[in-house]
């Protein structure tokens, strides 16, 4: 179990920041469901739920996320299901229990960059963007592969709009557990992005396979091709969820599965 020996109730982001900076150990606080996993002693643990963090909406180019909107929200919001199809909630609805998901955060899950993540690999399928206070706003696909935890909060997620059809894949060793791999695609006017997690590592976008597929006059016939290479192409790896080797078994096999559903 995680500690902190202070307690502060941000009135602002800017006082949230402010405070976020005084001590290394000070931290922000999401849903805390994953923190909890963890026995850290951590200084002050600043809460953001008074600052109206919890939302989706919309813009004229982008949906807009919260960073304190829960799981449970992106599994059930029409507004995502009009755009995006079914993937949030087929991504989400297995993760534990309905009351674990109304309690994990959008921001929490994507600040910390969780190699285990369903929802990562779906925002990188979509070409999702993070908003930060102090960083302001970059791909998703940059801040992952930044490799220090920046001292910032995570404000919302923006995802362009844009109806397309997508498909999330994912092998558990049972319905409630973690992915020990997944796959997001998203086909949008015949473009395919491919994003790939628990690799174990954190999702990644498999760009040689998507060039494979994209260039192609014709993307069925050139599944096979796709599925040869994107072993080659996303780095995987064991842990006590599955070895390397059934993992790239299930890899290659859910990039056909996952491929035929958004091309129908």
């Amino acid at each position: 179990m995680f500690s902190f020996s202070k307690f502060f109730l941000a009135s602002s982001l800017e006082e949230a920041y402010t405070e976020l900076l005084k001590n290394k150990k000070n931290i922000i606080l999401g849903g805390t469901s994953y923190l909890r996993m963890g026995n850290t002693p951590w200084n002050t643990g600043i809460d953001l739920s008074n600052l109206n963090l919890n939302y989706i909406s919309e813009t004229e180019e982008f949906i807009n996320i919260g960073a304190m909107t829960t799981f449970r929200q992106l599994e059930t919001n029409i507004l995502l299901k009009d755009f995006f199809g079914d993937i949030f909630n087929v991504a989400l609805r297995d993760i534990i229990g309905v009351q674990f998901r109304s309690n994990v955060t959008v921001g929490a899950t994507v600040f910390s960059k969780y190699g285990f993540s369903d929802l990562i690999p779906v925002l990188l399928s979509l070409d999702a963007k993070v908003k930060l206070f102090n960083g302001g706003i970059l791909s998703l696909e940059d801040f992952l592969n930044e490799q220090n935890i920046r001292k910032d909060i995570l404000v919302e997620i923006l995802i362009p709009k844009k109806y397309c059809k997508t498909s999330f894949q994912c092998v558990r060793k049972s319905k409630t557990d973690y992915s020990i791999i997944n796959l997001a695609i998203c086909n949008f006017n015949n473009k395919i992005t491919i994003a790939v997690g628990s690799r174990p590592g954190k999702a990644m976008l498999a760009k040689k396979t998507m060039a494979i597929l994209n260039l192609s006059e014709n993307i069925e016939k050139e599944i096979v091709n796709a599925m040869k290479h994107i072993g080659d192409e996303i780095p995987l790896d064991s842990n006590m969820r599955g070895s390397k080797s059934y993992r790239e078994l299930l890899l290659s096999a859910l990039l056909r599965k996952g491929i035929q559903e958004v091309l129908n």
